[in-house]
């Protein structure tokens, strides 16, 4: 076995690369088309305005397109 030596600042970048290419396979390989876990409008607008980081017109741009969702129920 031979014996290879790099500049530690090369192999943090590698060992990223690496944890970086490992979860992004995770994310590929879940069923990716699986249906929402509810139906509930109400429950999903619930949960990003619990989040505090949408402002009240995404809030009611969501909800709109929800509406039209034939799968979402009010």
């Amino acid at each position: 076995m031979a014996t290879i030596t790099i500049p530690k600042k090369e192999c943090q970048q590698l060992l990223e690369r690496a944890l970086r290419y490992d979860y992004l396979r995770q994310i590929i390989e879940e069923d990716l088309f699986a249906s929402p876990p509810t139906r509930s409008i109400k429950e999903i607008v619930k949960a990003f305005q619990k989040t505090k980081k949408y402002n009240r017109k995404f809030i009611e741009s969501l909800k709109k397109g929800l509406k039209r969702s034939s799968y979402f129920r009010a």
